[in-house]
């Protein structure tokens, strides 16, 4: 069995449109579907090659009353979700869901951090995950990013949660971006937000092969581009909005052929509530 404490053990997207987030990410990131409903909650899978990698299900009339929006969540395993939860409490973090069982499955909660990032615990029961995928592998989760109100402090909150590690840390205009690691593995990397996103939140990044491509496939399938395609090491990144404005990211390859092919899009209207693409 793999030893999930303290990884990113899965992800889901709750939306205001579950059918036509299947045909989305399906065209963009290449994901299949299947059902996994009960009784009590309808869920879908996204897989790869019939794993399934990530999961889907609708906000509830309760949650869109109480101002929920289209969002993905991050899951971190843990070994006991009752203590970790206990523990976030104990770091200045939020319990927003208390432990919580899903028969046969797993227990979770969902939290947040002292800043206001939420994220959410898992402890599977009679599942055992595959060994967490390597860095390029398409359809997985790649990359996890966190826009900190202060990063600094982030990373010792997430360090004492869950033993986070400091990996490399690059410095430049908009000051220091820190990566981290667990188990010896460099997943992700944090830094003190820009002035426009009005909270702090987690980003996904999801492996793809042509990042021009795929972008092209967000425009074509109603989402949108936040930026241009960005060099980073390895390769490259693109920030989106699926239709319903959940937010993600797609990283990726690109030919040089198609270097400056996507521009900024015109700003819009202030009025439009999905021009505050910031505010997650």
């Amino acid at each position: 069995m793999v030893d999930y404490h303290g990884r990113f053990a899965w992800y889901e997207l709750t939306t205001t449109d579950v059918e036509a987030a299947k045909t989305f990410y399906a065209d963009v990131v290449g994901w299949g579907a299947q059902d996994a409903s009960t009784p009590d909650l309808a869920y879908t899978l996204f897989t790869v090659g019939g794993v399934p990698v990530s999961g889907l299900m609708g906000l509830t009339e309760d949650a869109k009353k109480a101002g929920a929006r289209p969002r993905w969540t991050g899951y971190v395993g843990v070994d006991d979700v009752d203590a970790a939860a206990d523990r976030i409490k104990q770091l200045g973090g939020t319990v927003l869901i208390p432990p919580t069982d899903i028969p046969n499955v797993s227990r979770y909660a969902v939290v947040t951090d002292p800043q206001m990032a939420a994220l959410a615990l898992v402890r599977w029961y009679n599942r055992g995950p595959e060994k967490p995928s390597a860095p390029g592998k398409p359809g997985r989760v790649g990359w996890h990013e966190l826009f900190a109100g202060n990063w600094e402090k982030a990373f010792a909150f997430y360090r004492a949660a869950f033993a986070w590690q400091k990996a490399d840390a690059d410095y430049g205009p908009m000051g220091t971006y820190q990566m981290f690691s667990t188990g010896g593995q460099t997943i992700g990397g944090m830094f003190t937000k820009p002035a426009e996103a009005s909270i702090p939140f987690w980003l996904y990044y999801f492996d793809i092969g042509d990042i021009d491509a795929a972008a092209g496939r967000v425009k074509t399938g109603g989402g949108q581009i936040l930026e241009n395609p960005l060099e980073v090491p390895g390769g490259w990144i693109v920030r989106c909005t699926d239709p319903q404005d959940a937010m993600f990211a797609l990283m990726g390859k690109r030919s040089s052929k198609a270097v400056g092919y996507f521009a900024r899009g015109a700003p819009r209207d202030p009025s439009d509530p999905r021009s505050r693409r910031w505010n997650w």
